[in-house]
């Protein structure tokens, strides 16, 4: 407390100054006049404003209170000179002492080498504490300053920037040589990137015929060699040709996004980009300082960019989104393409779409008794998930190998199909607008048909193998207690809307993984790889090679979407669980499968009892919450990862509402004139 009351108090501030303290207590002492200058109360203001600059214009009254203590600071020491004298003294230890490139060159940029490790890094900054005792004045940076303060230090007017110069200047007599320092460490660092094999390799090759990385080096020293020696007229040519090297080292790191875009994101490339991206315009920034007649201006903007880095140096969410934009954006353009095939624009695929979801109605009811035989078998909960999982999995990957289809796979695979068709820039217009509500009734009608083939089959197919085992092993496959359990499980009387919806993230969950999946093997060019090993082509041989790098290309995003949808089905309500949180899956093909299962075993009758009803009407929830949840979720990735900022959602409403209106059949049918 008696910490806090001093740094509040100014007199007994300055008195402390001590130029011969410890490293600690000199950096202690600034930290406290920081303090100060943010957080003095509102009399010290007030006496501040009340002793300003003679001269002061009225407008410079209206300054932030930090400013104004920042002024009456400067009165306070113009006026004692013993004091003053005492505080440069500091001021020259000071900055004798510590290591300001650091700041310059380092603050703000990772120094790992991953994204991961930048996280980790982050992590650390945030919650361990810091210390004063430090020569680095990177680290003592976020001690003496907090984000906040990029608001009043821009407000500074040139009288004050002036008079604090002068405070200042004693101990800043090599700051040039400074601001230069730091300039190598940057350039060395860009050169360093510009060589990494995994940026190198996605340059666009004629933008390093010049060999601009190398040059930069080289015009960074000239550079240097020009100030350093005062040669104003060599130093401005100088700073021109280093100039254009450093745009040229950018379009070449520029040129590596395109590549990424093409053949898939790497998180930890798109990082280092970034890095080497900031580095160049910091580069900037600091020649901007060094090469100013009066620099104060260009410290003022730079302080206040240190700040803002300052802000983000702790922050993990900003950070995320910005390297994980483009992995996002490619994840979903490359369900887009996927997604495309799941939406029917004809009634020629209408009804293609009915039979292939049909088809996978069929492949359902054979999991349906799966599932049943697995529960039977009593083991233990994360086995049941485990072989439950592999149950769905391989049931899935059954029905995309005939090219049949689920029709809860659809949504989260044709939401970014949809998005595809919104501007990205500017006002949509009427066609635009139109062209989405068309996408809209498409998709619509093509959930209506898949759903619709997947329980036309399903149920009534598990219904007719029921009666067969009755009829010819004198007994149904699935037991009265188990088909009791299914009566009360999937009702809509109980949780079943929450478990459906839980289902929906799963759903959507596994779309994220296909894309990523097909990103990675793209990424890695493992098509490639299978098509021109060496020893895959003994073994294989050439054709065959090529066959299967075909097949594994076309079909790597499929196979990770149903393998990873279905152990996520069996397994996470069963990891859940060891938790204490009893959820569990509810997917509508699956739920109408045990439902004909229970009425087989149970009889006709079951029709007409209560329970019976709300068990369909459960189903009805249950369809509707995996496709919406689904579609809902991978539709706002899909917009977040293409920019698209909807401002014209009312006319899309209107539009929609008119369509629904007018051709409300086009929901459910494809119009008959685009039925060929």
């Amino acid at each position: 407390m008696s910490t806090v009351a001093k740094s509040w108090d100014l007199t007994a501030l300055i008195n402390a100054v001590d130029p011969r303290a410890g490293q600690a207590e000199r950096h202690l002492w600034l930290v406290r006049l920081m303090e100060w200058l943010r957080h003095a109360p509102s009399v010290a203001a007030a006496a501040a404003g009340a002793n300003g600059a003679p001269g002061q214009p009225a407008a410079e009254a209206r300054a932030p209170l930090a400013v104004v203590r920042l002024r009456h600071l400067l009165n306070q020491l113009e006026r004692q000179p013993e004091i003053r004298s005492r505080v440069q003294g500091m001021l020259q230890v000071f900055w004798r002492e510590v290591d300001a490139a650091s700041l310059f060159a380092d603050f703000g940029f990772g120094a790992r080498v991953s994204l991961g490790g930048e996280v980790l890094s982050r992590l650390q900054r945030r919650w361990l504490p810091g210390t004063p005792d430090t020569a680095d004045l990177a680290a003592l940076f976020g001690m003496l300053f907090e984000a906040g303060d990029a608001a009043w230090i821009s407000a500074i007017d040139q009288a004050t920037r002036q008079r604090l110069a002068t405070l200042l200047a004693p101990g800043l007599t090599e700051w040039r040589q400074t601001l230069l320092n730091a300039i190598t460490i940057l350039v060395s660092a860009v050169h360093a990137s510009g060589y990494t094999p995994s940026l190198r390799q996605r340059m666009d090759r004629r933008l390093l015929d010049s060999d601009p990385f190398r040059q930069l080096t080289r015009s960074a020293d000239a550079l240097r060699s020009a100030v350093l020696e005062d040669r104003k007229a060599d130093a401005l040519r100088e700073a021109a040709l280093f100039r254009a090297v450093l745009g040229a080292c950018r379009a070449a790191a520029d040129s590596v996004t395109a590549h990424l875009e093409e053949f898939g994101i790497s998180v930890d490339i798109v990082y280092e980009l970034d890095q080497m991206r900031d580095r160049t315009a910091r580069i900037e920034q600091l020649l901007d300082c060094v090469l100013s007649p009066e620099p104060q201006a260009d410290w003022q903007r730079l302080l206040v960019d240190l700040l803002q880095a300052l802000g983000e140096a702790t922050g993990l969410r900003a950070l995320l989104r910005r390297h994980y934009s483009l992995l996002a954006r490619q994840v979903a353009e490359r369900s887009a393409e996927s997604g495309s095939h799941y939406i029917t624009r004809s009634r020629d695929e209408y009804r293609d779409m009915l039979r292939r979801a049909a088809g996978g109605g069929i492949v359902i009811a054979g999991t349906t008794f799966a599932k049943f035989a697995i529960g039977a078998l009593g083991l233990t909960a994360f086995w049941a998930g485990f072989w439950a999982g592999t149950n769905y999995a391989i049931s899935f990957v059954i029905v995309m190998l005939l090219h049949w289809t689920v029709a809860t796979k659809q949504p989260a695979m044709t939401a970014p199909a949809l998005a595809a068709t919104l501007p990205t820039t500017g006002e949509a217009t009427t066609e635009e607008i139109e062209s989405f509500v068309d996408r809209v009734a498409q998709l619509i009608r093509s959930q209506v048909a898949g759903i619709a083939g997947n329980l036309a089959l399903c149920a009534p197919l598990v219904l007719l193998v029921q009666g067969l085992a009755q009829w010819l092993l004198g007994s149904p496959l699935v037991s009265t207690r188990d088909a009791d359990y299914v009566l009360h499980s999937i009702t809509l009387l109980g949780p079943t809307a929450l478990f459906a919806a839980f289902t929906g993230v799963l759903l959507f969950a596994s779309s994220l993984v296909a894309g990523w999946a097909e990103n990675w093997f793209v990424f890695h060019r493992l098509d490639s790889a299978i098509a021109w090993n060496p020893r895959i082509i003994a073994r294989l041989g050439a054709a065959r090679a090529q066959r299967w790098a075909t097949w594994w290309r076309a079909n790597i995003s499929g196979l990770a979407a149903n393998v990873s949808l279905g152990m996520m089905l069996g397994l996470v309500p069963a990891l859940l669980g060891f938790l204490g949180l009893g959820l569990e899956v509810r997917h509508v093909t699956l739920a109408s499968g045990q439902l004909g299962a229970a009425v087989g075993t149970l009889g006709w009758q079951t029709v007409l009892r209560p329970e019976f009803w709300w068990c369909v009407a459960g189903i009805a929830v249950t369809g509707t919450l995996n496709l919406t949840v689904s579609f809902w979720l991978a539709f706002k990735v899909a917009l977040r990862s293409r920019g698209v900022r909807v401002k014209d959602r009312s006319r899309i409403g209107v539009a929609l509402r008119r369509r629904l209106w007018w051709q409300p059949l086009s929901f459910v049918l494809p119009p008959k004139e685009f039925g060929h």
